[in-house]
């Protein structure tokens, strides 16, 4: 019973079904190891230990009375901007470090109906504003490759508990890359669902029309396990599209890599940017998919140069919509001896939100203010509909396309990178969420100091069992997904 964290989604499943241990078992296990190891990670803001034991003794009930589903009992750890009802959700922020949800996030809510086991809220960015999870009140989260780099943002919690072998699979959200880019970082398989696939209900907002949540896990068929969950139409949300979720489990081997379509942007490769250990590992992944019969196209996407400018001045502008609600107020930190209401607003902002949120803040006000939104916003917002047609386009001869996730590995935490270094970070994965697109990240390797580096597919609308179902079966001919790294290894 020591290696249970080595186990798949699948093999918990089975290993559930066929009791060869119950749930009880397995969560006092993850537990172990998050009291274990947790420490030198720093992924989990919340563990919330005794509501897992109950939830692990009513799954192991519920299965013994016949009325188990296949996930009944699996653990699982939530980002920490998923509203969970009775515990604390902080978004990683001291804003919400006495906020405690009086209702489910929808998505938390269909894991509790799967039967899904809470073991806490893991740790992130402060309100998700952010690509390394430095920007936490709670302090940064390690990468379990390297305990001296990042894990990368704003799901980085999610990425180093799954990385660590602290939670089977966790949730995650994506806002220009949040779940791509972590999982690159830490060898990780994620998925950024198509926007409105996933309810977005009780997931506390950064840019509305941005934000999406998706699984993060070491594989497909582990993501897949939890996309049945989370997908869906949500009549709480009023951006959930109407449209039925695949069996995403179930149509794991639906697509034939063999003639499949994978488009190579030139501007992608060809970036001054982009590190040359990760160029090399993703164009060896692209040659093995060309070996399973896909064939590789090379395509433009011309709108590249567009992409930063217009995700930092859309995201930033809903942002300072979104956080004007944390006022000090209504909820959350207060400051105290308010001399007069300004004063509480101003106190209570100024110390309850971190630099990083109040730099976004600012610029997304003044992007909104009088005299300036026709020539930013709104222009930006046209910007946006063109980087949406490029990809269109690009579809109409390509069935996938391919990417880095991002252009280096892990960063040292603490390298104090500018907010232009750190912005361009993101060039890889924020045109997917200005148009909407799903896409996938999958580990396809190291760099010369041992840190994973990932290869991103972008898909069209809806296109998730396709990205699903090419990385799975890419995985079934290698093993990046199975590496682990050296603080993984140990046991509870």
């Amino acid at each position: 019973m020591t290696d249970l964290h080595r186990l798949s989604v699948r093999e918990l499943t089975e290993g559930l079904a066929a009791a060869k241990f119950s749930s009880r078992e397995l969560t006092e296990h993850y537990l172990k190891r998050i009291e274990k190891i947790d420490a030198q990670v720093q992924s989990y803001v919340t563990v919330t230990a005794e509501q897992a034991l109950a939830e692990a003794n009513a799954a192991d009930a519920l299965r013994k009375a016949g009325g188990a589903t296949v996930l009944t009992g699996v653990p699982i750890a939530h980002k920490d901007i998923f509203c969970t009802h009775g515990i604390k959700t902080t978004a990683g922020s001291k804003m919400l470090d006495n906020f405690i949800s009086p209702y489910d996030a929808t998505v938390v809510a269909k894991g509790k109906v799967a039967g899904l086991v809470t073991l806490g809220k893991v740790n992130m960015d402060e309100f998700a504003m952010g690509s390394t999870s430095e920007s936490s009140y709670f302090g940064a989260t390690a990468n379990p490759w390297a305990l001296d780099h990042v894990p990368g943002g704003s799901s980085g919690g999610s990425a180093a508990a799954v990385a660590a072998d602290l939670a089977p699979f966790a949730t995650g959200t994506d806002t220009g890359g949040s779940i791509r880019q972590p999982a690159s970082f830490c060898g990780l398989t994620g998925l950024k669902p198509t926007y409105g696939r996933v309810s977005r209900f009780g997931m506390i907002a950064y840019a509305s029309s941005l934000d999406q949540g998706g699984p993060m896990a070491r594989s497909a068929e582990d993501c897949a396990y939890l996309m049945n969950v989370m997908a869906g139409h949500d009549a709480k949300d009023s951006t959930s599209i109407e449209k039925d979720a695949d069996n995403y489990v179930a149509n794991l081997n639906s697509t034939s890599v063999k003639g499949l379509r994978i488009g190579i942007p030139r501007q992608y490769f060809n970036a001054a940017g982009l590190d040359a250990d990760v160029k090399a590992r993703v164009e060896e992944s692209l040659k093995k998919l060309e070996d399973m019969g896909a064939v590789l196209v090379e395509i433009d996407l011309n709108m590249t140069e567009s992409y930063v400018p217009t995700y930092y001045l859309i995201a930033p502008a809903e942002a300072s919509s979104n956080l004007s609600r944390f006022d000090g107020v209504r909820y959350g930190y207060r400051a105290e001896n308010p001399v007069d209401l300004m004063d509480l607003y101003k106190r209570s902002r100024s110390k309850g939100f971190g630099k990083e949120v109040q730099q976004r803040i600012l610029i997304g006000t003044y992007a909104l203010s009088a005299g300036y939104y026709d020539a930013y916003y709104v222009k930006a917002q046209k910007v946006r509909r063109l980087i949406q047609q490029d990809f269109l386009k690009a579809f109409e001869s390509v069935d996938v396309i391919a990417a880095p996730s991002a252009p280096t590995t892990a960063y040292r935490i603490g390298a104090n990178l500018s907010q232009v270094e750190m912005y361009l970070g993101d060039i890889y994965t924020i045109a997917v969420n200005l148009a909407g697109l799903p896409a996938i990240n999958a580990p396809v390797g190291f760099d010369k100091d041992s840190l994973p580096v990932g290869l991103q597919l972008i898909g069209n609308y809806w296109s998730e069992s396709q990205l699903l179902s090419v990385v799975h079966q890419y995985q079934q001919a290698t093993d990046w997904h199975t590496k682990r790294a050296a603080i993984a290894e140990e046991n509870a």
